[in-house]
């Protein structure tokens, strides 16, 4: 399994997972070509998993084609060598594997077919949704449609070769769209939203509005946008009591968020119940702030709209029908650029906000109207599809890329 991003990982766990449960007797390597590849560590530890593979923290968090900057960057900090090093470690590793299953975009694809192996691709950060949807006058947007496909010539030629034994795409729009090209595309089911289910908040939060913030997980980017955001929903203009859920992924740390959150005013205090499974909890008034890392699973479906510059996570979000806002920053990752992309991926179900100030009225408009959040949450449920596709996907895996075949 070749994945290259934090995205593409979480979405390889589960596929990698699903694969396990059914094929327990398979020995199974991930190589993430992105950052350290951390979300993998549980399952290596259990030993059913080998993580292989250099891997490096770059500049941009796998962005780097976000900017030309950001590109630059990482070019300056190896990205040339560390991919020539990758492609090295894959050749030793081609003698004493059966397939190859890539997850991404196309460098894991021109990794996977450089592997002379049978090969599967899951692609997952493209969807024709974000140029068939929406104003459409970007040249970008112009481009994709005479293509008929946000897929790229010589992306769906390495998808038709007769060693791509399979090609599943995150919606049936994108599978079409390639189909129109003579590539055999599927959409069997979106894994970013296997795990996640309803269920109800605990009962000290019910009289509160709850706010699921997701900052992102690439510092120092995270850091920025975790204070913007907190300073956005501070500016709300008729403050109610609100339970702000801070999901933290692998960063930033807690103790880095301490003395931000005491220059905005917050003060640390005991959390109201155990119920929360939260390591730190702070007050600012009206708001009370729970901050839990890991706990995004779980707090999700506590919701009632979200505040976020977060990619997958978000993604996940709205797919449970929960309608966010976004606060575009600096980047590497969460530009404006990105984020409108997501906006029009995702239908509006996430919209975009200008400012602090921005977020905080449009916080509060979206909290009185609870049509306007049912008709958001409704977009992100069609756009983002049901549960399920991790183990239709493993069951294909097993159908074209068997050991034996």
């Amino acid at each position: 399994m070749i994945s290259n991003g934090h995205g593409e990982d979480l979405i390889a766990l589960k596929i990698l997972e699903a694969l396990h449960r059914l094929q327990p007797a398979w020995t199974v390597k991930v190589f993430p070509l992105v950052g350290q590849g951390s979300c993998f560590q549980a399952a290596v530890e259990q030993g059913w998993l080998e993580k292989i593979g250099p891997g490096a923290r770059l500049p941009s968090g796998g962005f780097s084609n976000q900017s030309l900057p950001a590109l630059l960057s990482d070019l300056m900090a190896g990205l040339p060598l560390l991919t020539w090093r990758q492609w090295i470690c894959l050749q030793k590793q081609r003698r004493s594997i059966a397939a190859t299953l890539a997850v991404g975009d196309l460098l894991p694809l021109l990794m996977a077919w450089s592997t002379r192996r049978p090969f599967g691709f899951i692609g997952t950060p493209k969807s024709d949704y974000t140029w068939s949807s929406g104003p459409g006058q970007a040249l970008s947007d112009r481009y994709h449609a005479l293509k008929g496909s946000e897929w790229d010539p010589w992306e769906w030629q390495l998808m038709k070769l007769r060693s791509c034994r399979l090609v599943a795409m995150r919606d049936r729009l994108t599978a079409r769209g390639l189909r129109r090209h003579g590539v055999n595309a599927s959409s069997p089911g979106n894994p970013m939203m296997d795990g996640l289910a309803p269920s109800p908040p605990p009962a000290c939060l019910e009289r509160c509005r709850r706010i699921l913030l997701l900052c992102g997980s690439r510092m120092p980017e995270a850091l920025h946008n975790f204070r913007r955001l907190i300073s956005g929903l501070m500016q709300m203009p008729s403050p109610v009591p609100l339970a702000v859920l801070a999901a933290l992924g692998s960063s930033p740390l807690q103790h880095e968020l301490g003395e931000l959150l005491r220059g905005l005013g917050f003060r640390n205090c005991p959390p109201p119940s155990s119920a929360l499974e939260t390591a730190e909890c702070w007050v600012h008034g009206p708001v009370l702030l729970l901050i839990g890392p890991g706990r995004f699973q779980r707090w999700v479906a506590w919701a009632e709209a979200g505040v976020a510059t977060a990619g997958t996570a978000t993604e996940q979000m709205v797919g449970m029908g929960i309608p966010a806002l976004s606060l575009p920053g600096r980047g590497p990752q969460f530009t404006h650029g990105f984020a409108e992309r997501q906006s029009r991926l995702l239908g509006g179900a996430v919209r975009t906000c200008r400012s602090e100030e921005e977020l905080g009225h449009r916080l509060a408009q979206l909290l009185h109207d609870p049509l306007l959040r049912q008709e958001m949450g409704r977009m992100g449920r069609q756009r983002m599809g049901p549960s399920g596709g991790s183990e239709a996907i493993a069951r294909e895996v097993i159908g074209q890329l068997a050991p034996d075949r």
